[in-house]
């Protein structure tokens, strides 16, 4: 007599973060691509930065020396714009898609998850607009600081004659630390190098010692900028610095 099969089970998902599968069409691509360019470059290069703006620390002249040597590399231009901007560019875009898609899978985490996920999505737009203002201040607004390093550190001390701007950067660099350490442990956990909650639990300490690592170095080096007296700035003919005006007496809002 023939038996009927009994329906399949369904596969409940359990608490915790779901690998990257394959079999969903182009977007495993781009979620791949997603997930190992906030590792590689975006990652690479924050690290690399962090390390690079805490010679303020050694004072204006090591500073000076530091972008010196970055602006000394050949095709600097194309390795920031293949290496830099263009991956930290598809991460953020890509990053707001799935948000706005609201492909967040929060029914899969628990209750504490919901929250993490929350402020990773939060930390990296705040990281992204801070990232976009930033470099366009020191980058393309007013003296070029690649031409001319011994300006570099005078130039982000303008900056820091507005609190706004102050409470901006400490904003960016908590909100750049966070997002780079709950990534680390999001890509271990998605990409099966964690597996196990035993195992994700001993790299979450992990992770939160690094993110609290990039938030001090960022403080003392916010600090180095402030401490130091303000060193020139010494204008190109022709250009103005957009915050040349920080100087004048009156003109710091406070």
């Amino acid at each position: 007599m023939a038996t009927t099969a009994s329906p399949a089970a369904p596969i409940s998902t359990h608490g915790g973060i779901p690998p990257l599968r394959a079999g969903q069409g182009h977007s495993f691509l781009l979620r791949k691509l997603h997930s190992l360019s906030g590792i590689i470059p975006v990652g690479a290069f924050l690290i690399e930065h962090f390390v690079s703006n805490a010679f303020a620390t050694r004072g204006p002249s090591a500073y000076a020396k530091q972008v010196e040597l970055l602006s000394s590399f050949p095709f600097v231009f194309y390795l920031e714009l293949f290496g830099i901007w263009l991956p930290i560019l598809y991460h953020a875009l890509y990053g707001f898609y799935i948000w706005f898609r609201g492909e967040s899978n929060v029914t899969d985490y628990p209750w504490a998850g919901n929250w993490m996920f929350t402020l990773q999505r939060w930390t990296g737009a705040i990281a992204f607009c801070y990232i976009v203002w930033h470099t366009w201040h020191l980058r393309f607004s007013g003296i070029h600081i690649l031409t001319h390093p011994d300006a570099a550190f005078g130039k982000v001390q303008l900056e820091f004659q507005h609190t706004w701007a102050i409470a901006f950067y400490a904003l960016g660099i908590f909100c750049a630390s966070w997002h780079f350490a709950y990534g680390l442990w999001l890509f271990a956990a998605k990409w099966g190098i964690t597996t196990g909650d035993a195992a994700r639990r001993r790299f979450g300490y992990v992770c939160v010692a690094i993110g609290l690592l990039f938030m001090l170095v960022g403080a003392l080096t916010m600090g180095s900028f402030l401490r130091t007296p303000l060193q020139p700035v010494g204008p190109e003919k022709g250009t103005h610095d957009s915050y040349a005006g920080a100087l004048a007496p009156g003109n710091r809002s406070r």
